[in-house]
C-alpha cells in the first residue's frame, strides 16, 4: 500500500508519498516532471506526519539532514547518483562532473545528469544542489526557481 499527502511549502505543493519500506516519491505539485499515477494510492495524514514534520522542520530552518527511512527506486547507477548526492552537505554544490567522479566514473556526466533528472526525492536526495561546473543553475524537476529558493533557504547564492 503506497500512503500520500500533499504537503504545502514555501516553495509549493510537495507530493510526499510512503510505502512500508520508507519514503518513495517527493515531488513538486507544480513542478516540470509528471507526478506519478497515484491510482491505488491512499491518502494518509496520519502515516505522513512523521515524514511532514521534518519537511517542515526543513523549510523553516531547523533542519539540515533528513532522518527518514528511504525507499527509492532505481538501476544500480542511479541509486549510487543519488547516494552521492546524498554526501553533498547542506549549504554546499557540486557539479556533474564532481558527482561522476565521486562515484568512480568520471567520463559519465551526461548519464549523472539523467540520473540527477530521474530523483524520486527531491530535497531528500539534494539535487537541487548540483550546479553547472560554471557555477550556473541547471535544470531542476521543480523549476529553475524553486531550484534557486531551496538554495537560498541553504545559505547559497546563486
Amino acid at each position: 500500500m503506497i500512503c500520500y499527502d500533499i504537503l504545502p511549502s514555501r516553495c509549493g505543493d510537495l507530493l510526499v508519498a510512503i510505502d512500508e519500506h520508507g519514503l518513495l516519491h517527493v515531488d513538486f505539485v507544480a513542478g516540470l516532471r509528471a507526478l506519478p499515477d497515484m491510482s491505488g494510492w491512499q491518502q494518509d495524514k496520519t502515516a505522513l506526519a512523521p515524514f511532514l514534520a521534518q519537511f517542515e522542520a526543513y523549510f523553516a530552518g531547523r533542519l539540515q539532514r533528513f532522518t527518514l527511512p528511504l525507499a527509492p527506486r532505481g538501476t544500480a547507477f542511479q541509486q549510487a547518483v543519488w547516494q552521492a548526492l546524498c554526501d553533498i552537505p547542506y549549504g554546499e554544490t557540486r557539479s556533474y562532473s564532481d558527482i561522476a567522479r565521486a562515484i568512480g566514473k568520471p567520463n559519465a556526466v551526461r548519464a549523472v545528469g539523467a540520473a540527477n533528472g530521474r530523483n524520486p526525492l527531491s530535497i531528500i536526495i539534494p539535487c537541487h544542489r548540483v550546479i553547472g561546473q560554471n557555477g550556473s543553475l541547471t535544470g531542476y524537476a521543480g523549476g529553475l526557481p524553486i531550484k534557486q529558493a531551496l538554495l537560498t533557504l541553504e545559505g547559497i547564492s546563486g
